[in-house]
């Protein structure tokens, strides 16, 4: 088993609970250890570093000094805003002059030796689509088709997130295409959503989503899966008022791809927080029974047609 330190994100103990436990879940199941920094703390989130890149960093840096004590390979979170500030905070750190200006600010000084990824990075690197694949040869999500979103920021700017293609990731395609889901070639993938604008400017919150739910649901998308609380949030929670602004109806389950892992894994539901969902998981379920029920039989014969636990 390898060793992790893991950063949760302050949205992970409150808005996107279900995020972090079905990562939990999900990791554990896999061989994964995370292991909780102790005594972390915010890193900053979206604001910080737009107000002063020192204090920003600091923020972040302290979080770093911290995992740099512990037996771990490299320091992870799910959430791509912390990792923005994570990894752009060790990228400013290269910097000698201003890395002495962080440490300053420090009780204990950050060294830049501990590596920071993504959960997803650590899924994809060290799982992959086919060790997963192998794992569930029953393929337990096929007849379900997803649109994958990263969203903006998990792989940008390439130079300091230096994981998948900026412009074309694929990392969760690989991981839900070994799971046996069909994932529609979504032209949208790392295009904004309206981030945290959705205090301040609801309306513009509401048509950046509003377009990535109208092209997925064209696609003939039955869910979408995505890795940034903020992106969930804003399709999930949102789909009322992007119908108002687009003029027509989402009933769109948006759900974080560590929860279609563990429905995959036959982990129970109150491991992957599915009943926190605003939009019913069910209606994706149910479209992909109806799938399976429509494949010839000689593509379904034989196969396991595992049980499926979701809210109703």
């Amino acid at each position: 088993m390898r060793n992790f330190a893991y950063y949760p994100g302050c949205s992970g103990l409150g808005t996107s609970m279900e995020y972090d436990k079905s990562t939990r879940a999900v990791c554990k199941a896999l061989g994964i250890n995370l292991m909780d920094i102790e005594d972390w703390s915010c890193c900053g989130s979206t604001p910080a570093h737009t107000v002063d890149h020192l204090l920003s960093s600091a923020l972040s840096g302290r979080n770093l000094a911290l995992a740099e004590e512990m037996e771990a390979e490299a320091m992870i979170t799910p959430c791509p805003s912390c990792l923005s500030n994570l990894k752009g905070t060790v990228h400013r750190l290269s910097d000698r002059g201003f890395r002495h200006k962080v440490n300053n600010l420090l009780e204990k000084p950050v060294q830049r030796t501990m590596p920071v990824k993504s959960v997803l990075q650590i899924l994809d690197e060290e799982m992959g689509g086919k060790e997963l694949a192998e794992r569930l040869p029953e393929k337990p999500l096929r007849g379900l088709k997803v649109a994958t979103y990263y969203g903006c920021i998990m792989n940008r700017p390439p130079e300091v997130m230096q994981f998948d293609d900026h412009e074309h990731p694929m990392a969760m395609d690989r991981l839900m295409q070994a799971l046996g889901a069909e994932v529609l070639p979504f032209p949208l993938k790392v295009e904004c959503c309206g981030a945290s604008f959705g205090i301040p400017r609801k309306d513009v919150v509401a048509t950046l989503s509003g377009r990535l739910l109208d092209t997925a649901q064209a696609l003939g998308a039955h869910a979408m899966v995505t890795a940034c609380p903020l992106c969930q949030m804003n399709l999930d929670l949102r789909q009322g008022q992007a119908a108002s602004v687009m003029g027509k109806e989402f009933k769109m389950p948006v759900f974080y791809y560590t929860q279609l892992i563990g429905v995959a894994l036959g982990l129970p539901q109150k491991e992957l927080g599915l009943s926190k969902l605003c939009v019913k998981p069910s209606i994706a379920f149910d479209a992909m029974r109806s799938n399976r029920e429509q494949e010839p039989v000689s593509k379904s014969a034989g196969k396991k047609k595992p049980e499926t636990k979701e809210n109703s």
